[in-house]
């Protein structure tokens, strides 16, 4: 047992490394974008399924809230959190339509869609990076194995290559993290770490 808890722990730091030695411009870039769209007043739409609307929610709470130095909340919306919101559409149009309906009803250009897949095929989460495209909103694709349709349908993609559910969430999770911080620190400039 603990051999195979060596290796996951061994899988999901060297993954961490691969996708920073493959991503980092693209990862400054998409802090640049959210940053930007921060301080010209937009807000910022998170989601995805399961373990990608859990993670969703997470990093909504911590724009909103605070991540590491007290600050102003930033505005921040997980569409996955609202069960009446996403049952009626489900249930009424399509499962396929629950974020990109909230998408026509709560984004303006300038805002940010964020769409979390470890797929890169989810069907809602593509359907709602793509209406928030016609939009005018900045599309964020993070995503896992291949990337799938949702590399290509984004304006700033993050993807983690590889084919295991939880290594490619434990990383997404880092990204997050990350993206939260680094803007924590171009908007109020205190950072935590030095």
């Amino acid at each position: 047992m603990e051999d195979h808890i060596i290796k996951i722990f061994k899988e999901s730091a060297q993954l961490k490394e691969i996708f920073l030695n493959e991503n980092l411009g693209r990862l400054v870039n998409v802090i640049e974008a959210i940053t930007g769209a921060l301080k010209a007043g937009n807000k910022i739409l998170i989601f995805g399924n399961g373990g990608s609307a859990a993670d969703a929610q997470h990093l909504a709470a911590e724009f909103i809230n605070r991540f590491v130095i007290e600050r102003p909340p930033l505005p921040a919306i997980a569409l996955s959190t609202d069960t009446s919101v996403i049952t009626s559409i489900g249930n009424d149009y399509d499962f396929s339509e629950i974020f990109s309906k909230q998408i026509r009803a709560l984004g303006q250009a300038g805002d940010v869609a964020w769409g979390i897949s470890t797929s890169g095929k989810s069907p809602n989460v593509l359907k709602g990076l793509e209406m928030a495209g016609k939009m005018g909103l900045i599309t964020v694709g993070l995503t896992g194995r291949d990337g799938g349709d949702i590399a290509r349908n984004v304006d700033y993609f993050l993807n983690v290559p590889s084919n295991s559910t939880p290594r490619i969430q434990e990383v997404h999770i880092a990204i997050g993290h990350v993206i939260c911080e680094m803007i924590d620190f171009k908007l109020f400039q205190r950072p935590e770490h030095k």
